[in-house]
């Protein structure tokens, strides 16, 4: 068994950044273990963006060509992806923690007969096994355990989008891209699509976002987030929300941030009534600064955050978002 292999996703401008991220994983473990780096790109959009993925850091791409392919259709991956893994016998397989990633990972490592690490933060090479070594939380965010893999068999790492920085692009880089036909069975597509709805969303993604305005149970109520929607177009930015707020519906759970949400990697992450629970920090941590405004002195939050401004947000906010926009605005 040899090499790291990606399993990659395209978008429709083009590789997703999960794919970047993963790449720049492969990368690291590369230099440890030697290894060489692919990536699996499947359907007709593999073509297209085999020399970007090279320029990210691939040494191989496998272009996976089959008419089952070129819908969503997550028996077909799977299967196409397997058959890449059974031809290339990868130590090392990582994938993504995305919709398609995490019913890709676990199925795919019980074909092989593996096991599989999910939700992965960090990931490197032990130098004395020589086995790949995952911290992943554990005990709903509580704690982070230090897993690896026994025996020889392929190594199923799911890793958590956003932990990762992407390599700067090279296009110097040169690699070889393998087409692969697999000749997929349509008997083993056990599930169909019968409709794509697409919504319409306003603004910068909230994980791509370079600023995140975040609210939090201590706001009292889904109207407060009317000035935090307010503060996010001044700066630029997205709106996000703890768990709490979520599950209480004033505001839906695509804003949701934290272990079980989604995962924020900002220049700038102003949090406003959020007390700072593990769970939620998990979701949060890799934020370069936090900016806390909180009236509980002894939250949590505090001892995370670059500022803070202990006081009650209705006193706070208003004036907060007033000298922001002066300063945009000069």
């Amino acid at each position: 068994m040899a090499g790291i292999l990606v399993f990659g996703e395209i978008g429709p401008d083009g590789l997703q950044s999960i794919t970047s991220e993963l790449l720049a994983a492969a990368r690291n473990l590369s230099e440890s273990s030697g290894d060489e780096v692919a990536v699996a790109l499947l359907g007709s959009g593999a073509d297209a963006v085999s020399q970007e993925a090279i320029a990210l850091g691939a040494d191989k791409v496998y272009a996976v060509q089959d008419p089952l392919l070129e819908d969503v259709q997550i028996d077909a991956q799977l299967s196409a992806f397997e058959h890449v893994c059974n031809e290339m016998h990868p130590s090392v397989v990582l994938i993504g923690r995305t919709s398609v990633g995490r019913d890709i990972g676990p199925r795919l490592a019980f074909r092989l007969g593996v096991g599989v690490a999910q939700d992965c933060l960090e990931v490197a090479v032990d130098s004395g096994t020589g086995r790949v070594v995952a911290i992943r939380p554990v005990y709903g965010g509580n704690a982070l355990a230090k897993v690896t893999f026994p025996g020889d068999g392929a190594q199923v790492v799911v890793i958590r989008p956003k932990v990762v920085e992407a390599l700067q692009a090279d296009p110097s880089r040169t690699g070889e891209v393998v087409t692969i036909q697999p000749g997929l069975d349509p008997s083993t597509i056990k599930a169909r699509l019968v409709e794509t709805v697409s919504q319409e969303s306003e603004g910068v993604r909230l994980e791509d976002a370079a600023v995140v305005v975040g609210g939090g149970r201590g706001m009292g109520g889904s109207e407060a987030f009317e000035m935090l929607e307010e503060l996010a177009r001044i700066l630029g930015g997205a709106v996000g929300a703890s768990r709490a707020v979520c599950d209480a519906g004033w505001i839906d759970h695509s804003y949701q941030i934290g272990l079980t949400g989604k995962t924020i990697t900002p220049d700038i992450y102003i949090t406003v009534g959020i007390s700072g629970a593990s769970q939620h920090m998990a979701g949060c941590s890799a934020s370069k600064n936090i900016i806390a405004i909180n009236r509980d002195a002894d939250a949590n939050i505090f001892k995370a955050s670059s500022f803070g401004v202990v006081g009650d947000w209705k006193n706070v906010l208003p004036s907060f978002i007033e000298t922001v926009r002066e300063l945009v605005n000069s």
